[in-house]
């Protein structure tokens, strides 16, 4: 099969396994890139999901808020030097203003339009990529962060059961420490509950295939090799899940431990409702 250099490429730049192997994997499983991402799991060659995008990708991450209310929008476009263009700014900046004066929630027509106007003065290519709009209720609280020059930016919400509990100086710092830890480590769920039912079994899956392959568990009994499996789920849900990953301050304590001791310091009943992470390059 004739398996095409930018697909190896791709594949290699998403997984992190080795070109040859990337290849391989792509030719097993016919040219089917989501099948050659799982084989190259199997073969314990590439991670749950390094979300690497494209590299070539540059742009910027533009966000307003408001009481209750954030929103984001992405603009993508093929230099950083562009990214540093007033006019790319002034741009960014009136797209997000107007995503947040009209309730945006995706990318819509008018939206396009300021972004391709300006694609045509500069003479690059460009594109909307992502709109995100992100609202708090009763006793919620939304906190954003910002990394470097705007190509990372963290949303966060949480929900006390005092409104009150969002003006406790260490409520709020601890509601900062975690849009940081949400930057710095991307989890993909809030905790072990969100992952929806058929990608657990695909993990089961990969993990069942990982210790078939593999010499030190050849003839060991059906308990252990169920242990082994569920070992490997647990500590796969340890890496990717908010809640249970190590605080970033506190490596050795879960996120959640880490929560539930502050809100018993503040008097107050604490949880993280939700998390928008957003890196430019990256797919949404």
């Amino acid at each position: 099969m004739d398996i095409k250099a930018s697909d190896i490429k791709d594949l290699r730049e998403k997984t992190g396994a080795g070109m040859m192997d990337c290849k391989k994997a792509l030719v097993e499983a016919n040219g089917d890139f989501a099948g050659a991402e799982k084989i190259l799991r199997e073969w314990g060659m590439a991670g749950v999901e390094k979300r690497a995008g494209r590299a070539t990708n540059e742009g910027k991450i533009f966000l307003k808020e408001g009481p209750g209310k954030i929103s984001l929008v992405e603009i993508v476009c093929e230099t950083d030097f562009v990214c540093r263009n007033k006019d790319f700014i002034d741009v960014g900046n009136k797209a997000v203003a107007l995503a947040f004066d009209k309730g945006y929630d995706k990318p819509t027509p008018d939206l396009e339009g300021m972004v391709k106007d300006i694609a045509g003065i500069i003479k690059e290519n460009m594109a909307l990529k992502r709109v995100r709009l992100v609202t708090a209720g009763a006793n919620e609280y939304l906190h954003s962060y910002v990394h470097g020059e705007a190509t990372l930016a963290v949303i966060v919400k949480f929900r006390a059961d005092k409104a009150e509990a969002f003006a406790n100086d260490k409520v709020k710092a601890f509601v900062h420490d975690v849009a940081l830890h949400i930057a710095a480590f991307n989890p993909m769920f809030l905790d072990d509950t969100k992952p929806a039912a058929a990608w657990i079994e695909e993990q089961k899956e990969i993990f069942a295939k990982q210790i078939e392959l593999d010499e030190k568990m050849k003839g060991k009994p059906e308990k252990v090799i169920q242990g082994a499996a569920a070992g490997k789920l647990k500590k796969l849900m340890s890496e990717i899940c908010l809640l249970n990953q190590g605080f970033v301050k506190e490596e050795k304590t879960p996120v959640a431990q880490a929560m539930s001791a502050v809100a018993k310091e503040a008097g107050i009943k604490l949880e993280i409702v939700d998390f928008a992470y957003v890196k430019v390059g990256e797919s949404a």
